[in-house]
């Protein structure tokens, strides 16, 4: 028999929407489906798949651009559409897992099997890991475009044998500003500047006040993108990329909680990653 294809939405942020997605190529291989990711742009990431990242050269796994008329089938259901979608999704899918019901399954791995092995087509929308998948998998499901890839060489070139990655989460995160307080990264990085005389800090972060003081206390030693964070244009999403892939370059990083960004930066270059909070 042949199975139809599983419908993945990823939601949220960039790391969100990359950990979503390799938890459901995971999950698909696993059950022998093939799997769609349907790639929508929003406040989080307004930018299209293909504007950042190659398309993966992997089987049973494809990536499609949305427009508007998908928005009312396939955009996940919630109050800022009127749940309108979850409407024809009853009639699309023989099931449908949404952001709640993830949760409820997150690394329940023979249920989630279960679900996904049933005959029909099945939509998931999350913004979650919800399986154990393996980093050479994440590596090899996003690969930057050219021009990101050559602005990481361009601040890699800049670091020395020791070099720390920080990514402090500013902007809209209540989370990591309340419990990553500014202090935590200060502490971390006095004992880093105190055993290393040639310590480098690359920082990532979406604060221009935390760049400047950054700079204000350890100067020369910290680079960071000289861009204004911005979700809403595909610069700055390039940006993003960007950032995340020059922390992989790190030695080992500092993060802010309840961040993924600083967690799938430690798993795309398989190094440290310490969360500092109160």
């Amino acid at each position: 028999m042949i199975m139809e294809k599983i419908i993945l939405v990823p939601v949220g942020g960039l790391a969100n929407r990359m950990r979503a997605v390799a938890s459901a190529v995971t999950l698909t291989y696993r059950v022998r489906r093939k799997l769609e990711v349907l790639w929508f742009r929003d406040w989080g990431l307004n930018a299209p798949f293909f504007k950042v990242f190659e398309e993966p050269e992997l089987m049973n796994i494809s990536f499609s651009e949305t427009s508007c008329k998908h928005l009312l089938m396939y955009d996940r259901p919630r109050r800022r559409n009127f749940y309108l979608p979850k409407l024809f999704q009853k009639l699309l899918f023989e099931d449908c897992l949404y952001e709640r019901d993830v949760r409820a399954l997150c690394y329940k791995e023979s249920e989630l099997e279960e679900w996904a092995s049933q005959s029909g087509r099945l939509y998931i929308a999350t913004c979650d890991q919800f399986v154990n998948y393996s980093t050479n998998l994440l590596r090899s499901l996003f690969h930057p475009v050219a021009s990101v890839c050559e602005e990481v060489e361009l601040r890699f070139c800049h670091f020395s044998k020791h070099t720390v990655g920080v990514h402090i989460r500013r902007a809209d995160h209540t989370v990591a500003i309340r419990q990553s307080p500014l202090d935590l990264f200060f502490t971390q990085l006095d004992k880093e500047s105190d055993m290393y005389d040639d310590l480098c800090i690359y920082l990532a972060t979406d604060s221009e006040e935390v760049k400047q003081q950054l700079r204000n206390r350890y100067g020369s030693r910290v680079h960071t993108a000289e861009t204004v964070s911005d979700r809403g244009s595909i610069s700055g999403i390039k940006d993003a990329v960007a950032d995340m892939y020059t922390l992989s370059r790190t030695q080992k990083i500092y993060g802010s909680s309840g961040s993924s960004f600083s967690e799938l930066a430690a798993q795309l270059g398989d190094i440290p990653l310490q969360i500092l909070r109160v």
